[in-house]
């Protein structure tokens, strides 16, 4: 039976071309892998007459290096059941420029992937910086990416000399980065202003639904499973396109002004009047979350139980009385409550994140730069999902529809662009708002690309 790209798949039970799948799609698409310690690298194939076979015999060679997607979820089992480690993570995605450069005619359609990141066009549409503000990595074209990345340090530094030991003098290293996973006192994955990060993703397995269920706080509420479609694209210029499959990648530095945002979190707490007891709310009204990941539309203090909570919609808060309009999580998951489009459809726009934060910082260090978030994604359609959610969802500020009361204006959080005032709640719960500034831009795009993810059989067909 041919894959059903319009339901969640069962790993356990596939079978057919389902379970072929599996074994010929990279891993950490349909389930983030776990990456604490990650490398990037960014490659430039040169233009030498030996330049093209020589990146298509290091693509090819990458193989031995990697995994399947089954192995991956295999993987994952064994350690749940035995306590038994993985091997390291090793992923591999093409841009359209570097497709060109291999010379293969059937690049992936997409057309955001076809102009790239760069484009004016893109960076327009996303209100990006300038190319030449981005670090000098990203400045130029760049022609594929490398991901390696393990729980541990060690296999992930051992993982990333085998792949440097396979690459020729004719690819060039752009630029490295490298992820180190934070977290809280409660072992928790943070992000750099403090705050539980990645708690809420699209599910395509339906043993992780089935786990959400159980394990968690369920999914009466807000249904997480999604359909493979969201994720899974036929590899175009792979053998099968019946049972070969990758995904989009999105790769962007986001530098975060710790100092500043937490200056922010103060400010709009003083403005507000908010004591002692009820400050943390400022900054939980600017993410949509409490440090801890209590939803601020649930309760207005942290403390909800462990794990983080992500069964819960809008549909108590529909003037934003508990959590804003503008706040990070309501701007970018509203859930179906952003008012411009039918439920079903406002969920087509969610995209698969594996996002690791960057750089290093001391309890109490409130640092200026150095430090952010590599955000990383994984889509079917960049224009209807990242691209969407960047400039439709967080750059609007007439988004969610807030119908009588005033617009809502940008994410507080990775909004871009001009920021006007905002409004909100005095007490939680309570009618009563008060206009203040929005917060001052804290996140910086300092670079990235679009990349397709292919299928292991791909790989296989350039050696």
């Amino acid at each position: 039976m041919p894959v059903d790209l319009s339901s969640q798949l069962s790993w356990k039970n596939a079978t057919g071309d389902a379970a072929t799948m599996l074994e010929n799609l990279q891993p950490n698409i349909l389930k983030g892998h776990v990456r604490e310690h990650l490398h990037i690298l960014l490659l430039q194939f040169t233009e030498s007459e030996a330049g093209a076979p020589a990146a298509r015999a290091f693509l090819a060679g990458l193989l031995p290096l990697m995994k399947s997607a089954k192995a991956q979820l295999e993987e994952v089992e064994e350690h749940r059941l035995r306590g038994v480690s993985g091997t390291p993570y090793v992923g591999v995605g093409l841009t359209k420029a570097g497709y060109d450069k291999l010379g293969l005619p059937h690049a992936p359609p997409d057309e955001a992937f076809g102009r790239g990141m760069q484009a004016s066009g893109t960076r327009e549409k996303l209100r990006d910086p300038e190319v030449t503000q981005w670090e000098p990595g990203f400045q130029e074209a760049i022609h594929a990416v490398v991901l390696v990345g393990d729980a541990e340090p060690t296999p992930a530094d051992d993982r990333l000399r085998e792949v440097e030991a396979l690459l020729p003098g004719s690819i060039r290293v752009l630029g490295r980065e490298r992820g180190r996973g934070l977290h809280d006192e409660a072992g928790r994955g943070i992000e750099h202003f403090g705050y539980v990060d990645g708690r809420s993703q699209p599910l395509f397995l339906t043993e992780d639904v089935d786990d959400e269920r159980r394990r968690t706080d369920g999914t009466s509420v807000w249904d997480p499973a999604q359909p493979l479609e969201r994720v899974l694209v036929a590899d175009p210029a792979a053998p099968d396109p019946a049972t070969d499959f990758g995904s989009y990648f999105v790769l962007r530095k986001l530098e975060q002004n710790v100092r500043l945002f937490k200056a922010a979190e103060e400010e709009l707490a003083d403005t507000l009047k908010l004591d002692n007891s009820d400050r943390d709310r400022a900054g939980a009204m600017l993410v949509g979350r409490f440090r801890d990941g209590t939803p601020l539309t649930l309760q207005g203090t942290a403390g909800a139980h462990s794990p983080v909570m992500n069964d819960f919609v809008y549909a108590s808060d529909g003037a934003a009385d508990k959590c804003p309009f503008q706040a990070h999580i309501r701007k970018t998951n509203p859930r179906g409550s952003g008012g411009f489009e039918p439920p079903e459809t406002e969920r087509g726009h969610l995209m698969a994140r594996r996002g690791q934060t960057y750089g290093e910082r001391v309890e109490g260090d409130l640092p200026e730069s150095g430090v952010g978030l590599l955000f990383m994604a994984f889509n079917s359609d960049l224009n209807n999902q990242f691209e969407f959610t960047q400039a439709s969802w967080a750059n609007f500020a007439g988004f969610p529809d807030s119908g009588d009361e005033p617009q809502p204006g940008l994410d507080q959080v990775i909004g871009q662009g001009d920021r006007p005032s905002a409004h909100w709640a005095r007490v939680w719960g309570e009618e009563e708002d008060q206009e203040a500034p929005a917060a001052q831009q804290a996140v910086t795009m300092k670079g990235g690309e679009y990349f397709f993810m292919p299928s292991l059989p791909f790989l296989r067909s350039l050696s």
